[in-house]
């Protein structure tokens, strides 16, 4: 009886491990705090834990497992399974991408950046390029167009914008440097320091950063409609982890991202309805620059495009193919709506 208690136990205890050792929990590595920007991880999470009865698991960490500038790095040696990161922070590291950061592209609303961002992920340059680092393109991260907020005599002319210290990144501050502007690219996280000490006259943000950053709050003013263009934010996971996934468990990832996309695009349609409120409660100026100003900046930027066309295809990559699917998907989406 002693001996079949005693196996009954070890089988029990091999069983609870057996158990155990079913159950997948990735980490995911983000920045800042909860925010619109991060809304389609936590939905995405919810899904794939539905889905697979508790068996799949996310743990969503804000800061806690790497830098921001850093989360691609961390896909690379499997520090963690999951990661969102932007273009600009390392943009020698995701080239191919970093064409839908090109200024003045056209797309006017979060649909267009999914649609655009997410053909340009398919793309196999891209796989290919994500792959040398172990990562695999899951989602994006679809922001709105950038507008400034800044303090002082609002900059609504191309002149004034002449020796403007911008926060901006990638292909925005490349815009902002060809009006005579002087672009930084410190992290999201230092941007609100940076304008409190005077580092920087002016940031350049989606509604959602100024909002959470803070950047809002030090601000006299905000530009309604420069509109010059958005960063690009991929989620991606690490190729590894995601084929040790069972099948169920991939399918469970796979079909939940466009339901997390759509809770994105939601919830992030609510803040930008009530934008005029936050600036009103705030008592921020909302600037409108004149067409004739808005132009010449479109004019000053267009040669951008080409030079980033130049520059990516003498590193070897479909540079003009990358660029024409940009505009064919806008074309495509537009036709759809």
């Amino acid at each position: 009886m002693k001996t079949f208690m005693a196996r009954t136990a070890v089988a029990a205890l091999a069983f609870g491990f057996a158990t155990e050792a079913m159950a997948t929990e990735w980490n995911v590595s983000v920045w800042g705090k909860r925010r619109a920007f991060t809304e389609h991880i936590h939905k995405l999470a919810d899904l794939v834990s539905e889905k697979t009865g508790g068996e799949f698991t996310m743990n969503i960490s804000y800061g806690g497992l790497s830098k921001n500038t850093e989360n691609l790095d961390g896909i690379s040696i499997g520090a963690f399974e999951m990661a969102q990161f932007c273009a600009g922070y390392h943009a020698d590291k995701n080239r191919a991408i970093t064409v839908l950061e090109l200024p003045f592209l056209g797309v006017s609303n979060l649909e267009e950046e999914v649609a655009v961002s997410h053909a340009v992920y398919a793309h196999p340059a891209v796989a290919d390029e994500m792959a040398t680092w172990g990562a695999r393109m899951l989602m994006t991260s679809p922001m709105p167009q950038y507008n400034l907020v800044g303090t002082g005599e609002p900059r609504d002319t191309l002149a004034k914008m002449d020796g403007m210290r911008v926060r901006a990144t990638g292909g925005l501050g490349e815009a902002f440097r060809a009006v005579g502007g002087v672009p930084t690219s410190v992290t999201s996280s230092e941007a609100y320091q940076a304008m409190e000490s005077g580092v920087v006259d002016t940031v350049a943000f989606a509604q959602h950063a100024h909002l959470s950053f803070g950047t809002i709050n030090e601000a006299d003013w905000w530009t309604a409609n420069l509109n010059p263009g958005t960063v690009n934010c991929p989620v991606v996971v690490n190729i590894d982890a995601y084929e040790s996934l069972s099948d169920a468990e991939r399918a469970a990832l796979d079909s939940s991202v466009d339901e997390a996309i759509a809770y994105y695009l939601e919830n992030y349609g609510a803040l930008l309805a009530r934008w005029d409120e936050v600036l009103e409660e705030k008592g921020v100026q909302k600037v409108m620059l004149a067409d004739g100003e808005l132009a010449a900046f479109r004019e000053k930027a267009a040669p951008i495009h080409q030079a980033w066309i130049d520059d990516m295809s003498g590193q070897g990559l479909p540079a003009q193919e990358l660029y024409d699917l940009v505009n064919e998907t806008l074309d495509k989406q537009r036709m759809s709506n």
